[in-house]
């Protein structure tokens, strides 16, 4: 169902957070090159392309589990999943823009006039944002958001269109940007624009782009064609010359009575300090001296939790010389059902819950790299939606840490299950990512499932309630019974030869793969047959063929 709110549809929302998320995913490594300000530690684009990919996982898990679910609860959910995902100056600020925004449009009256409408959220989410930073600064993504919102008033006092409200806006923050080295000296000393600001001119042209189909005039080439001046660490201990050494950022559950008492301890504690949120929940961002302060001013005020500390020299020393703390080698594979779970970690796994309509966020995979201290990662994604988010995990984790990550693209669970039955790890690290590879790559791969609405096929029309037959990710039968599709898929699989037949069955799906597995073995006597309960949902089977 399509809810509709002041011109904005559900449907517009999440094509807005899928565009934003790949354009930011794409800008990423050019928005960590320019950044220089507050500290250069070449992480804004980063921590703005981990905000938002939060807020698009999010977002997918919720119509996932409510194909109903109304505009106000979709929006809810994308903005408490960017507070939570939040990370760095820049992402706690976007986070914070995006909370706004919603709240306005939830909040408005003015159901006839949406360009003004429109206008007015972009405005509050820029005096938001300006709220939330302890000493607001000009020639940064404030100062981009400011043009931005400015331009947008003016375009829907014209009455313009909400489309050329937004074209407007995303034009105007180009504008900005270009400006930004003529108010931070620290920029023109670089010869660089603003890092967050260029991140928001990037979720500003997917705005652009959802509204009206078309491609902002790019607003640079792509890193790699051109040079990006970065500026050069500093000599000393840690990357300012007399700022503070650490950034600190937490989760707070708090009154929001006791916010402002909060603002104030920290400010007195050290800079960049950015804190957002409401309603209990906050997202807190300072940089400091003294760490175990700036936790304890959390404590007095609430209950912190997700406490992150980067010392910024730390950093610094990392981009010359790692020294690993690390030892290992981990697997982290993505698994759909308890069933496979259980499989992966008895082959050594560390598992992170996923499946279809609760795909792992890039942040869940990042976190799992983090905490399972290995220097040596071999990452399967299992799913093809998420072998981006992983490689991007992957990248993030080598840059902050001392860590090498490899991501071999599974596409399907049994991919994944294969690849691990040949790990190693007493070969090299690169020889046992090349086995698990070639062996996932050699894997013929399928699935049954239910069809849950008319579509069109690449095997002709279907029904809701058919029998549908996946393989390599495409819809290839469609049939009334789950069994002869089954069969079917098999058969097609076993065309071109074999030797091991897997069968994972999924929720409601045991005796199914029994029934199909005892039917491969009477048609193909030579080749072996091994039998899982996955517990996966929505495939009462996975099939592979190798």
């Amino acid at each position: 169902m399509e809810h509709v709110t002041h011109g904005i549809t559900l449907d517009g929302v999440a094509r807005f957070v899928e565009i934003a998320t790949d354009a930011l995913s794409s800008a990423r490594e050019e928005i960590d090159a320019l950044n220089v300000y507050p500290v250069p530690d070449g992480d804004t684009g980063t921590n703005m392309f981990l905000t938002v990919s939060a807020a698009r996982d999010a977002l997918r898990e919720a119509r996932g589990s409510d194909p109903d679910l109304s505009l106000g609860d979709g929006m809810a959910v994308l903005a408490r999943a960017a507070l939570m995902g939040a990370r760095g100056n820049s992402g706690v600020i976007l986070s914070q823009m995006l909370r706004a925004y919603v709240h306005h449009l939830a909040g408005a009256a003015i159901a006839d006039k949406p360009a003004e409408t429109i206008a007015a959220a972009m405005a509050e989410a820029t005096e938001a944002s300006y709220a939330a930073v302890g000493a607001p600064v000009e020639g940064t993504m404030l100062t981009v958001s400011r043009a931005a919102s400015d331009a947008a008033l003016e375009a829907a006092g014209r009455g313009a269109r909400t489309r050329d409200v937004f074209t407007a806006a995303a034009a105007a923050a180009r504008d900005a940007l270009a400006r930004t080295p003529e108010q931070l000296d620290v920029l023109a000393h670089a010869g660089v624009v603003d890092a967050g600001g260029r991140g928001l001119c990037v979720v500003l042209d997917a705005v652009e782009t959802t509204a009206t189909g078309r491609r902002p005039t790019p607003w640079s080439a792509p890193i790699g064609t051109h040079h990006i001046p970065v500026a050069t660490a500093l000599a000393g201990d840690d990357l300012t010359e007399d700022g503070p050494g650490y950034e600190v950022m937490y989760l707070l559950d708090a009154d929001d009575q006791h916010v402002a008492e909060l603002r104030a301890t920290l400010a007195g504690l050290g800079d960049s300090l950015v804190v957002v949120g409401g309603d209990g929940l906050w997202n807190v961002h300072v940089h400091v001296d003294d760490v175990g302060a700036a936790i304890e001013a959390g404590i007095g005020a609430g209950r912190p939790h997700r406490i992150r500390v980067t010392h910024f020299a730390d950093q610094v020393a990392a981009g010359r010389q790692r020294v690993s703390t690390r030892t290992g080698r981990q697997v982290v594979a993505v698994a759909a059902g308890p069933g496979l779970t259980a499989l992966f970690e008895s082959a050594g796994a560390v598992v992170v819950s996923g499946g279809p309509g609760r795909r792992p966020s890039t942040g869940q995979l990042l976190e799992a790299i983090e905490s399972c201290g290995a220097a040596e990662i071999v990452l399967l994604p299992n799913d093809g939606d998420t072998v981006r988010a992983a490689e991007i995990a992957a990248r993030t984790a080598e840059a902050e840490h001392d860590v090498v990550v490899e991501v071999i693209p599974t596409q399907a669970q049994v991919q994944g299950l294969a690849a691990i039955s040949v790990h190693e790890p007493g070969r090299t690290f690169d020889a046992d990512v090349r086995e698990m590879t070639a062996t996932a790559r050699h894997v013929r791969h399928g699935a049954v499932t239910v069809a849950a609405r008319r579509a069109i096929t690449m095997a002709g029309p279907c029904e809701p309630g058919d029998a549908l037959g996946v393989i390599a990710g495409d819809f290839a039968v469609v049939g009334t019974d789950l069994e002869t599709v089954a069969d079917e898929v098999l058969e097609r699989l076993l065309a071109g030869g074999g030797e091991l037949v897997t069968i994972v069955s999924g929720e409601g799906g045991v005796e199914l793969a029994d029934r199909v597995a005892a039917r491969v073995e009477q048609r193909h006597p030579t080749v072996d047959v091994a039998v899982h309960d996955g517990g996966q949902p929505r495939y009462p089977l996975l099939v592979s063929v190798e």
